[in-house]
């Protein structure tokens, strides 16, 4: 069984939650769901406990991927637990670096690395007045989660 978690700086209930929920349907797409055991987290505690932002849950709704996941932040365990930790930006790519101990087993990489377009950041979407951030995230989501598991196949990870 493969781990991936996935994470952002501030708070788990925007980008990181989008990227669960499509990383889980595309592998339950191709039939490959029960080697996969993935999650999301943020970096910080802000909002530990409570659900996606509703503009995530309508994208995510929108778009047939189920999720019932809430907030939560990532742990020290976590990084032995996971294979591959995903950060967003380079923000969290920073900050996931800093606190992961020493010799730990997760693989940090950046999510958007993986997105056959190039569009390697994934920006938060929190602050926008409408859900076209979202949509976006969702979109980028879908190419990175595939680019990855292509990548898995073929042994290049």
């Amino acid at each position: 069984m493969l781990f991936c978690c996935v994470c952002e700086v501030h708070s788990n209930i925007c980008r990181s939650p989008i990227a669960e929920g499509v990383f889980r349907k595309v592998v339950n797409d191709l039939n490959k769901g029960d080697l996969w055991d993935i999650d999301s987290a943020a970096i910080g505690g802000w909002h530990v406990g409570n659900p996606p932002d509703w503009r995530a849950l309508d994208t995510m709704k929108k778009h047939n991927v189920p999720y019932d996941n809430t907030a939560r932040q990532i742990t020290k365990d976590d990084f032995n637990y996971y294979d591959y930790i995903f950060g967003m930006d380079e923000e969290n790519m920073k900050s996931l670096n800093s606190k992961a101990p020493k010799g730990s087993k997760a693989k940090l990489l950046l999510f958007g690395n993986f997105d056959p377009e190039g569009d390697r950041i994934i920006r938060d979407p929190y602050y926008d007045s409408d859900s076209a951030g979202f949509e976006k995230c969702y979109h980028q989501s879908v190419r990175c989660s595939k680019g990855f598991l292509q990548q898995i196949e073929k042994g290049n990870v």
